[in-house]
């Protein structure tokens, strides 16, 4: 019985020897985080962007050992529902990653709050960057800057250029010879089914924008008021965009929306001769080995070039303050350095936003990068007030006369009406 009383009495020492190292280890950890700061920075996924802030977020922490940045990433389908059920209650992120096309309705929300001026002063902004980054200013305050811009440019296959007896290195500079080399590079099976496309025409991809933004104006037109507030591409250069456009499928059989899946998918594979798309895509061919591309400026028609604009911009959420505000401030400057900009173009493709990176000879002159940077000249950035909605009735504008045998002009009208309902809703009262 002693024995036994002499094992428990043992084993209550043990146990309370544990127990106290167990709670001096936690006093030391506490100690050893007092003073760090922690955040939470939120993008949508896409591998090469999460990959670069991993990087920086671990240089950013060694220049600033009192701050933690916890990075997380969603899928882009669910990014805005994730923002709207989370950063409400204050249990999302302090910094967000956003597409400009959504700023109206995060600022309706109230999901973000003024960049401070003493940190982010205006005079500086705007004569640093590109105009077009006046899309995040608001009642006179800027909510949110990017890293990089994003323009358009034509990719194309340089292999598929050599098996169709073209010039690999002489790709169309006008629409007229695009369309005379996209017909020398579609292939078909007898029942007339796509093997190869010689143009993609992907409208939920880019070319929604190289309808409105680029086919319009090189009619003539204006997709909207210089406000912003009203439609105006229901108009003879609207009709004769849509026409041009939907005539791709319909008459010169060159292409179709969603061979493959989807354009990235064709043009990766190898069965997409040439595609519209965004200076983003740079990264993910890149680490295709067997792909051998080239890119150009967008072909230009009736002698008119004209480009598309966009970018995501990094603001910071209206329920972030105290210390945690000081660190955002201090990470979101950190994002728009210059050399973050020069590494995100080589990283990622996108466009340094402060001009006098983009413009540095070396960029200028790339191959690959020298296109996009050229097409920001002549670029018009859209302003979204429901860049969903709006992208919409474009899709649904084709699919009437592709598939519906609508006529143009009855289509964009349906659609400019559509479109029009969702401005008057955003800027009634404002």
């Amino acid at each position: 019985m002693k024995k036994e009383r002499r094992i428990l009495v043992m084993l209550l020492v043990l146990l309370g020897m544990c127990l106290s190292l167990f709670a001096g280890g936690k006093g030391e950890e506490e100690t050893v985080d007092d003073g760090v700061t922690e955040i939470v920075y939120w993008q949508y996924f896409y591998e090469t962007k999460k990959n670069l802030i991993d990087e920086l977020i671990k240089e950013f922490e060694a220049a600033n050992p009192d701050i933690r940045v916890i990075h997380q990433t969603f899928p882009y389908e669910n990014y805005n529902t994730k923002v709207a059920s989370s950063v409400p209650t204050g249990e999302g992120p302090n910094v967000i990653n956003l597409y400009y096309g959504w700023l109206p309705m995060y600022m309706d929300a109230g999901y973000l709050q003024p960049l401070p001026e003493d940190a982010f002063p205006p005079e500086e902004i705007e004569a640093e960057y590109f105009p077009l980054v006046e899309a995040g200013k608001f009642d006179g305050k800027y909510y949110a800057l990017p890293t990089a811009v994003r323009s358009l440019a034509l990719f194309y296959n340089k292999d598929l250029f050599r098996e169709a007896g073209l010039d690999p290195d002489s790709p169309p500079e006008t629409m007229e010879e695009a369309l005379e080399m996209a017909k020398k590079l579609t292939k078909t099976d007898k029942a007339g089914n796509y093997l190869q496309e010689g143009w993609g025409l992907q409208l939920n991809g880019q070319i929604h924008h190289w309808l409105r933004e680029i086919l319009v104006r090189q009619f003539g037109g204006q997709p909207y008021s210089d406000d912003g507030r009203t439609v105006t591409y229901n108009s003879q250069a609207g009709y004769d965009a849509l026409k041009y456009a939907t005539d791709f499928q319909l008459v010169h059989h060159v292409g179709m929306p969603n061979f493959m899946t989807d354009d990235v998918t064709a043009f990766k594979a190898g069965t997409l001769a040439m595609n519209i798309d965004g200076s983003f895509r740079l990264g993910t061919l890149d680490e295709i080995e067997e792909l051998d591309y080239g890119v150009a400026d967008i072909p230009t028609l009736n002698g008119v070039a004209s480009n598309f604009a966009s970018y995501w911009a990094n603001g910071i959420t209206s329920t972030t303050t105290g210390k945690e505000l000081e660190a955002s401030v201090k990470f979101l400057q950190f994002l728009l350095s210059d050399d973050v900009q020069a590494r995100w173009l080589e990283a990622i493709g996108e466009l340094p936003a402060k001009k006098d990176i983009a413009l540095r000879p070396e960029f200028v002159n790339d191959p690959k990068y020298g296109p996009f940077i050229r097409g920001l000249e002549n670029a018009h950035a859209t302003m979204f007030v429901d860049e969903t909605g709006q992208r919409q009735v474009w899709l649904d504008a084709w699919d009437q006369v592709v598939l519906n045998g609508m006529s143009v002009e009855d289509a964009l009208n349906q659609a400019a009406e559509t479109e029009q309902a969702i401005l008057d809703r955003y800027y009634e009262g404002k």
